[in-house]
């Protein structure tokens, strides 16, 4: 009797680690960009691409076909790092944000950028831009991350040292870690994003990872 109690036990605790696991490992897809360190991730209207922020500017990847469609060059006081990327409400256009506030604007079309923005009521002003923290006051040295934090439903992912990704419950608890040790840059920040039962991250050698939400 005692002895199937003890299994009965076992088969319970066995439940509830599966039960806490956030995601499925390995990751499902993986993006595998030119080497370049992944900075921030957004996603389209349509929920069909991902534009990928890096410390080379930014790439518009179709999800489903695994392919680069765009490519966006950014540029300010000799940095290309994009610390902030996002689309308008149509996903025509992008915005990409760097170290000083710096907003240009991206079509997603033919890659053009255009630093004229008073027609674009869909930016962040610059008062946003500094709440984000990012003015320009910060040098290129400083390092900024706007998404090093996600939440779904009572689950939490944070980034952490050495490109790290922790989830944890309501309860703070740290139920799940996903380790990259091909990060050589103890700095890196794994950008964080959940979509359509997916949480997305990226790594310091230009690797976009797609996880599946158990």
């Amino acid at each position: 009797m005692m002895r199937t109690t003890l299994l009965s036990i076992g088969i319970a605790a066995l439940a509830i680690g599966a039960k806490a696991q956030v995601v499925t490992e390995p990751a499902a897809v993986t993006l595998r960009l030119a080497k370049c360190e992944v900075t921030c991730l957004a996603l389209a209207p349509k929920g069909d691409r991902i534009l990928i922020g890096t410390d080379k500017g930014a790439e518009l990847w179709d999800i489903q076909s695994a392919k680069k469609v765009q490519t966006f060059v950014y540029s300010e006081d000799g940095s290309s790092t994009v610390y902030h990327a996002a689309f308008n409400e149509n996903g025509e256009y992008v915005v990409l944000i760097g170290h000083s506030g710096k907003r240009v604007v991206g079509d997603v079309k033919n890659g053009k950028m255009d630093r004229v923005l008073n027609t674009y009521n869909w930016l962040p002003d610059p008062r946003a831009v500094k709440a984000m923290g990012l003015d320009m006051k910060n040098s290129t040295f400083d390092r900024f991350y706007q998404q090093t934090q996600a939440k779904h439903s009572d689950v939490t992912a944070k980034a952490g040292a050495k490109g790290i990704v922790e989830f944890s419950d309501a309860a703070g608890k740290v139920v799940q870690t996903l380790t990259f040790p091909e990060n050589k840059d103890q700095h890196h920040k794994a950008p964080c994003l959940f979509m359509d039962g997916q949480f997305v991250t990226g790594t310091d050698d230009g690797r976009v990872l797609f996880y599946t939400l158990k």
